[in-house]
């Protein structure tokens, strides 16, 4: 049986403006291939609503599960809350169980609940909360999106309480074999290889060394014992 599908959409023009450097991304994809879900898309959009709607709609309709991060924050230009909303057709307001959880965590830090900072209890109806044990804003989860904080660590603490819900398959395994060869002299043979084992994703990542040319090649599957006759049949090949 496949594994669950996933996909991230990373939202901010920050992001794409060079600005920042999502970090995310990385973390997500190997908590979900330890939890055994194959993330199979990322994309980055800006701050534009219709594109964040579309994105949202295109991706929930085609994968099991669907993380965002970034744009649930207390500015204007936070607007993921809002766009999540329209994109499934749900109202949007501030709601009692986020707004307590806010109010105490500014009343033990000695803030107030302005109006700013109460954009972040606005969730949308029939959402569930994912719980922030960072900065106490919630993010949430609607149908089969996740909603999720940009802030690095915020988002780490986001993706565990959420994986911590969803059922996953077999995890990710992978090996590596260096090869201190070509591209080139090296195709047919991983070709070959992939024919016949076609369970597996094999993967040529070159490199040039000291004026040399080589190539990490990556098996990954779910099955260790097929990846370690794949890489047996590997190495006796370019033994010969």
């Amino acid at each position: 049986m496949a594994n669950p599908t996933a996909a991230m959409l990373v939202i901010g023009d920050e992001i794409l403006s060079g600005r920042t450097r999502d970090a995310n991304m990385f973390y997500l994809a190997g908590e979900l291939a330890n939890h055994g879900i194959d993330l199979k898309e990322v994309r980055v959009v800006s701050d534009d609503a219709q594109a964040i709607v579309t994105a949202v709609t295109a991706l929930s309709g085609q994968y099991d599960q669907v993380f965002t991060s970034g744009g649930i924050g207390p500015t204007h230009d936070d607007i993921t809350a809002d766009c999540i909303a329209r994109a499934f057709d749900a109202h949007l307001d501030v709601r009692d169980d986020a707004r307590a959880i806010l109010a105490e965590h500014y009343r033990a830090s000695g803030k107030e609940l302005n109006a700013a900072r109460l954009r972040m209890a606005r969730i949308p109806e029939g959402a569930t909360l994912i719980e922030n044990p960072v900065s106490a804003a919630p993010g949430f989860t609607l149908r089969n999106v996740h909603v999720m904080a940009g802030v690095p660590s915020v988002f780490q603490a986001m993706v565990a309480s959420v994986l911590s819900t969803l059922t996953g398959g077999a995890p990710l395994l992978s090996q590596t074999l260096r090869v201190d060869r070509g591209e080139g002299d090296i195709a047919e043979t991983l070709s070959q290889v992939a024919e016949t084992y076609t369970d597996l994703s094999i993967g040529c990542y070159p490199f040039q060394q000291n004026g040399a040319f080589g190539a990490n090649i990556v098996l990954r599957g779910t099955d260790g014992a097929r990846i370690e006759a794949a890489m047996n049949a590997l190495v006796a090949a370019f033994k010969e």
